[in-house]
């Protein structure tokens, strides 16, 4: 079965007083609506760690992530569709929610492991499954060169120029492959990664990792709101005006943080009047689902 999706990701205009008064356009590229479920980056990174896996005869995918984990829940909805089996190897005790009902119910098997063994990824994946010829390591968040291959296909797909690229930043995968998708096409558009984590500035050697050539870019380290899936009133208040306003559906864990640091920066006088601002919508909707107290 051939690894790929008719990608659907729009580009839409972000209509504001606040972009009005300070003379810039913002953008957002709608890869949210790639698949209801591999979305996004998610999509993007799988793609080619996927077409791996085929070309290795691999056909038991084994990944990582927390319990509330979009990867995790990609994973399993690609395995699936494209004929894979799956383990997904779960960070803390034993839990049940919407998003492991949701893996469960697309056919993934998953390990809980204690927090100590789950930082040495390899040694689990050596653990469960050493003897297994058919099984194939994906790494937390699909954070490889072949993720970075993937999510580099997104800036083919823009048919207009931009001053400033904005995505949120995890692993650094994304950002690498975004970059690394400007520098292929000649583009000088200034790109920026919101880190969504704490004390995130080694995002920074991440990125330089799995990039083609060295760059300049842009990390802001000001937006996490107290880490990694952390958050706080501003932040769910600005996320449930910016649906309200607009219709596109966003989280707070990743493309929420990063359309709150445009909007910030923008009431900031950090662009220049006539910029042309886009912002990618990294997918990862179903992260509400462990959020929902929250709002």
């Amino acid at each position: 079965m051939e690894i790929d999706f008719e990608i659907y990701s729009p580009v839409q205009q972000i209509n504001n007083k606040l972009f009005d008064e300070q003379g810039l356009k913002v953008f957002i590229k709608r890869d949210d609506l790639i698949h209801p479920i591999i979305s996004g980056n998610k999509w993007r990174k799988l793609k080619y760690i996927l077409k791996q896996a085929q070309a290795e005869n691999k056909t038991h995918l084994i990944t990582f992530g927390g319990a509330y984990s979009n990867h995790l829940l990609a994973t399993a909805a690609a395995a699936a569709k494209f004929g894979f089996k799956a383990t997904g190897i779960v960070r803390g005790e034993t839990v049940d929610n919407d998003t492991l009902f949701l893996c469960r119910l697309h056919g993934m098997n998953l390990i809980f492991t204690d927090r100590d063994s789950y930082r040495d990824k390899p040694a689990l994946f050596r653990k469960y499954f050493a003897d297994n010829a058919e099984a194939f390591f994906i790494d937390e968040g699909g954070a490889s060169a072949e993720g970075a291959k993937g999510c580099s296909e997104l800036v083919d797909e823009l048919t207009e120029t931009y001053d400033h690229i904005f995505c949120a930043s995890g692993t650094g995968t994304t950002a690498a492959g975004i970059i690394n998708g400007l520098q292929n096409h000649g583009l000088n558009a200034q790109f920026h990664a919101v880190l969504v984590l704490k004390n995130g500035g080694f995002i920074k050697d991440e990125i330089d990792k799995f990039l083609i050539s060295p760059a300049n870019y842009h990390l802001h380290t000001g937006y996490h709101f107290g880490g990694y899936a952390k958050t706080d009133d501003r932040l769910i208040e600005f996320i449930k005006q910016f649906v309200a306003d607009t219709g596109i559906l966003i989280e707070p864990v990743y493309t929420g943080k990063m359309l709150y640091a445009i909007y910030d920066l923008a009431a900031s006088d950090y662009f220049k009047p006539g910029s042309r601002i886009l912002a990618i919508h990294s997918g990862g909707i179903w992260g509400l689902l462990g959020m929902k107290d929250k709002f």
